[in-house]
């Protein structure tokens, strides 16, 4: 066993893991965050998508001891008490998710895709998001629901 601390959503945790958990079983199992799904098992479905230190990572690839003094953001880091992140929002209002197994990884994806680059075409959300399946739908209404997010992102720096 071995001791980590990691900044969970905002929140310092400390914990006791084996050398082989995986950073998703930390989330799921040691604190309760079950937004973060396990899907595959083999890293091709997205759903377990976290932010790591900012950036957008398959928590089932990462050993909670690799994410030691990390940052971690799960989906139920994302919203802001009860105003849902502008993804979140999205997602909900263009109906960019059916069974929901898969939606907090796009929306985990999509953020991180959007603060790389809020003005994107299309098939660059596409090929973004070719590391998250979805089983349930063709892909439109989630395709629609980041560009609806992305315009919505941009909103505020547009003013300023």
């Amino acid at each position: 066993m071995a001791q980590v601390t990691i900044e969970v959503n905002g929140k310092s945790v400390t914990a006791d893991v084996a050398a082989n958990t995986l950073l998703v079983d930390f989330l799921r199992e040691g604190q309760r965050l079950t937004g973060t799904h396990v899907g595959c098992d083999t890293s091709q479905c997205g759903a377990c998508v976290v932010h790591v230190n900012g950036k957008s990572a398959k928590s089932c690839t990462i050993l909670a001891m690799q994410a030691d003094g990390a940052k971690v953001t799960t989906i139920e880091g994302l919203a802001d008490g009860d105003n849902l992140h502008p993804m979140q929002a999205a997602f909900r209002e263009a109906h960019g998710l059916q069974c929901g197994f898969c939606t907090p990884g796009m929306i985990m994806s999509a953020v991180d895709l959007l603060q790389t680059n809020p003005d994107l075409s299309e098939a660059e959300i596409r090929s973004w998001l070719k590391g998250n399946i979805c089983r349930c739908t063709g892909y439109h209404n989630i395709v629609k629901a980041i560009q609806m997010a992305a315009e919505k992102m941009r909103a505020p720096q547009a003013a300023e």
